[in-house]
């Protein structure tokens, strides 16, 4: 919970001061959810508003693109092409096929590129001016053609996610957003991963890694090779894991056997991992992701584990959050969960109201 910014960290650990520290940290932030991706920031940045965190990205200190596993992501905005170009690649391949199959062939989405291209140049545009340009120009869009070819585009490196505008999704030309990037490559590109991702959700192991970045077993291991010092190695369940060495020895100095934070559905803290049994079991896994379908629900944890889900509705300037706990929790607990939505709360600006869906 600490390398994850949730819990504050162990002294000698720097606390994050601007959505680019949390970003840069994390490595990258599933973030496919705008909504819950803005608060994954937000808890990380506590006494942070809604539109603090909406203006940072305006200022371009991170971005949302398809980076990895074809799934969007907020990402260091500097760090946008060589982290697409590093692990986009493999997802690219594999959706060659659906793409063939919605009718997206080589020719069609070379035609779809610049006209994308041009359409964005100098101006940001909503998703669906920018389908409309594509389907006056005779190219495909309806049912997911449009969207495959977006995440083409994104995982190519020609274009990026912006912040919404009215509630709708933007579309910039990267190159354009962002006008000074790092350039890292090979190894350096492969050590930078590792180091981001192990030092923000370790101790865990190459194998989680792996599944989070969408690279093969052998690239994630010359990722952590070529990390060398900068990662430390223990040992869990018999497996090596690697993690930050400044918190190597941190469980003699944080006690998070109390903490109870309400985290957004999405949140690193469970779609950063393969392996999820250190926050949950089996059985609960089904209340929080439902039918397995992907949708991971908002969860408020305790010292890590998760005693439940919650949803929200807002109207005007109230909120009703809806707990829903996966076991009986006593008075105590009751008043430790019910607190820790107020920071959320706090961010979105509403007034809070918590109701129990148990009956409690």
């Amino acid at each position: 919970m600490a390398a994850l910014l949730v819990h504050a960290g162990p002294a000698g650990l720097t606390a994050p001061s601007s959505v680019s520290d949390v970003v840069t940290r994390l490595g990258a932030m599933q973030a496919q959810d705008y909504a819950s991706g803005l608060w994954s920031l937000g808890l990380r940045l506590p006494g942070t508003t809604h539109a603090d965190v909406v203006d940072a990205l305006e200022q371009r200190q991170a971005l949302r693109t398809w980076p990895m596993r074809g799934t969007v992501h907020l990402v260091p905005a500097r760090d946008a092409r060589w982290m697409v170009a590093a692990t986009g690649a493999r997802a690219l391949h594999s959706a060659a096929g659906r793409r063939v199959t919605l009718g997206l062939d080589d020719d069609v989405v070379k035609r779809a590129m610049d006209v994308i291209g041009d359409e964005l140049t100098g101006r940001r545009m909503t998703r669906s001016l920018l389908l409309e340009a594509l389907a006056a120009h005779g190219i495909p869009v309806s049912g997911q053609s449009g969207y495959h070819l977006l995440v083409f585009a994104s995982q190519g490196g020609l274009i990026a996610i912006a912040p919404d505008v009215d509630g709708e999704q933007t579309f910039v030309l990267l190159d354009e957003w962002v006008t000074n990037p790092v350039t890292l490559e090979g190894d350096q590109a492969l050590a930078t991963l590792a180091v981001r991702y192990f030092g923000s959700h370790g101790p865990t192991t190459v194998k989680d890694f792996s599944g989070w970045t969408g690279l093969t077993l052998t690239d994630s291991r010359r990722a952590v090779a070529a990390a060398g010092d900068a990662l430390a190695t223990a040992e869990h369940s018999g497996f090596p894991v690697h993690l930050d060495p400044q918190l190597l020895d941190a469980r003699a100095t944080l006690s998070v056997d109390d903490d109870v934070h309400a985290l957004p559905g999405f949140d690193e803290y469970l779609l950063g991992y393969k392996d999820r049994s250190l926050m949950l079991t089996p059985g609960d896994f089904e209340a929080v992701v439902p039918g397995g379908n992907g949708i991971f629900r908002s969860t408020f944890v305790r010292g890590g584990r998760v005693l439940g889900t919650w949803t929200r509705a807002t109207k005007g300037k109230k909120a009703v959050v809806t707990a829903i706990p996966l076991r009986p929790l006593g008075s105590r607990d009751r008043h430790a969960v019910e607190e820790s939505f107020l920071p959320w709360a706090t961010f979105v600006g509403v007034a809070l109201e918590v109701r129990w869906h148990d009956g409690g």
